[in-house]
């Protein structure tokens, strides 16, 4: 079958379900609508229908980024638009079921907004919500839209159109393509992603490789991982196309054995276009051949570094080496090897297939295009977003994110995982890209963004961070292996309370040495929280050595618990309550902590009655509270 078959064969089943005489329900069955409950909606679903013999198409769909809102179901009635109905749980399904798809009630108060033309009953249009239109989805254009284990679904959107049209051209012409599009690697270090597949191209050797790095380790980022659930196909068109361009026969998705769904459809995937002939031996017809195997690592974080995932691929232990020679002269098996992560590739497949003015369009001028980003930590609408290069923080945060819950103040995001930097509040209006992140002491990294508010203790931050990269360290160079431990244990001495004023410099000149003497970016970024911290909270670290205070009360060791004698009303729900039975105090009595006692664990300022709040929470100067207790002034009864 030709190609312009199978896409005639894709648009008629495409078209066949837009307009079918059934309902269509489609629910986001991705890991963040499973870990919110979508499996048991889903359930709920099919017994519903059953229940009132209906005949409905059920489609699961990948995430389309509105994480906050989960679990998120739509209904497309015929001729109507698709309705998305938020935070669904199994008991309002029946109730749905029995209002729309039955009796034609859309319940727009359950309704978050409609997919397509026309709105029903002034439910808004899903992507003139405040979190959506802001983005530009060119990487996720299809993630909750479509059926990610249907590769007609793909197809029938544009899917492969890149790779044919890449076909038709010169290796070197698509190459210039990319060139002239002004990709550069999303993995995070920003490279000029057709430069890279030039080096490699131009590089002798007969056979060359290729590799998709999804070993995504970042805590709070799942761009990857979204992506790759909810369109894999995008992923492997764009692999495809880079193997044409520098030659590659062979090529590896390595990816995270903790990302089971995402490798279930990812071999799902390959089996549907190696059937369709676009993978394996004369891809549609031509003289182009390539495989693709997925390998699957152990979540080692240091194997996002080229050098140490290949390692592990060849079966060693995942550790950098020294370079050069750079991969795409000597990698993988020492072949010349080309790697770019999952959101390359995905950009890959839409600059083919749109071209690169195009694409060129969005962005900043040295920055083009989107980035995907996970929007998380404290922050209103947690999710998945994309977004043009050169976008501010400003609207990231309180456009697109909706500022911080509980109306806390915003402290800092921190861009580029546990290896990227803080940025405080007074430059929220940098735009996002690669160089103005670097120059405010940060970077892109793979895209995760996480938001703190004022509750957070930057020192703490930065230790917590610090800790993540030290512990996967791989240890092969004294720099990193010991110098990063050495600034954990500095840290560990300031958040308890021990600090030195000397320790500050000594943090930034440890730090410094690590990022210059390390081998791979593991340990030359692993600083970035500390130096950023110092950079823009070094009141915050004076505070700790000087005055032993964290004004944040996040350090335990700087923070006490005491009972307001003015508030306390004798109930003795906190002594009941308390594990360590460090309260004192009977009925109709102040009570009292013993600080001797108290472990800090918090449970008597969860479990005072708010129309108390006799406990406090304190960090440095002691409150004047008695010793031991005393009867109370005054009670409720009084």
């Amino acid at each position: 079958m030709t190609f312009d078959e199978i896409r005639s064969q894709a648009i008629s089943e495409w078209e066949a379900l837009e307009h079918s005489d059934s309902p269509r329900i489609y629910i986001g069955t991705a890991t963040c609508g499973r870990a919110s409950g979508a499996l048991a909606v889903l359930e709920a679903i099919k017994s519903a229908l059953a229940k009132h013999g209906i005949e409905a198409i059920i489609i699961q769909v990948g995430c389309i980024g509105l994480c906050y809102a989960e679990p998120l179901v739509d209904i497309a009635k015929p001729n109507r638009p698709r309705i998305c109905y938020s935070n669904v749980t199994p008991e309002v399904v029946p109730q749905l079921i029995e209002d729309y798809v039955i009796n034609d009630n859309p319940r727009p108060d359950w309704a978050l907004g409609t997919i397509g033309d026309g709105s029903v009953n002034g439910i808004p249009k899903l992507f003139e919500l405040p979190m959506l239109k802001p983005q530009v989805r060119i990487v996720l254009r299809n993630c909750g839209l479509i059926d990610p284990e249907n590769i007609n679904h793909y197809i029938a959107r544009g899917g492969y159109n890149g790779l044919v049209r890449a076909l038709g051209m010169k290796p070197e012409e698509v190459i210039e393509e990319v060139k002239k599009s002004g990709l550069r690697g999303r993995g995070g270090a920003g490279f000029p992603t057709g430069r890279k597949w030039e080096f490699c191209r131009q590089s002798p050797g007969k056979e060359k490789c290729l590799i998709c790095n999804a070993d995504e380790g970042d805590p709070g980022a799942f761009m990857n991982r979204s992506l790759l659930e909810g369109d894999p196909h995008a992923v492997l068109e764009g692999m495809l196309i880079g193997a044409y361009a520098i030659g590659a026969t062979e090529g590896y998705i390595y990816i995270r054995a903790e990302y089971p769904l995402a490798i279930e459809r990812l071999k799902l995937a390959l089996c549907q276009v190696e059937d369709y002939g676009l993978l394996g031996d004369n891809i549609l017809g031509s003289n182009f051949s390539f495989r693709i195997t997925i390998k699957q690592g152990a979540g080692a974080f240091v194997c996002g570094e080229e050098t140490a995932l290949m390692a592990s691929i060849e079966g060693k232990r995942g550790m950098p080496r020294p370079r050069p020679p750079f991969p795409a002269q000597s990698g993988l098996w020492d072949k010349p090897t080309n790697i770019n992560n999952v959101g390359t590739w995905g950009h890959v497949s839409a600059i083919l297939q749109r071209g690169a003015d195009w694409y060129a369009s969005y962005g900043s001028e040295k920055s083009k295009g989107t980035k995907v980003f996970a929007l998380a930590g404290k922050i209103n609408r947690t999710g998945l977003i994309e977004v043009p290069m050169g976008m501010s923080l400003q609207e990231i945060t309180y456009g697109i994110g909706g500022g911080m819950p509980n109306g806390k103040g915003f402290k800092a995001v921190q861009t580029g995982g546990p290896s990227g930097g803080f940025i405080p509040a007074n430059l929220l209006n940098l735009p996002v890209d690669y160089e103005e992140l670097t120059g405010a002491g940060s970077i892109m990294g793979s895209g995760g963004m996480i938001i703190m508010d004022e509750d957070n203790c930057m020192v703490e931050t930065a230790k917590f961070f610090l800790s993540f990269t030290q512990a996967e360290s791989c240890g092969k160079c004294v720099p990193c292996r010991l110098g990063t431990k050495q600034m954990l244990d500095i840290l560990e001495d300031i958040t308890n309370g021990k600090g030195k004023p000397e320790d500050i410099d000594l943090l930034e000149d440890l730090a410094k040495d690590v990022v210059a003497g390390s081998l791979c970016a593991l340990g030359g970024t692993a600083p970035n929280p500390v130096l950023t911290s110092i950079r823009y909270f070094r009141d915050e670290y004076e505070e700790h050595i000087i005055n032993k205070r964290c004004r944040a009360l996040a350090c335990l060791s700087l923070v006490s618990y005491y009972i307001d004698p003015d508030k306390c009303e004798g109930c003795l729900i906190c002594a009941r309550n308390c594990p360590e039975g460090a309260i004192a105090g009977g009925k109709r009595m102040v009570h009292v902590i013993d600080q001797s006692k108290c472990t800090k664990c918090g449970t008597c300022l969860d479990v005072c009655p708010p129309r108390f709040g006799a406990v406090i929470k304190v960090s440095g100067e002691e409150p004047s509270v008695p010793n031991k207790p005393i009867p109370v002034k005054k009670t409720s009864k009084d």
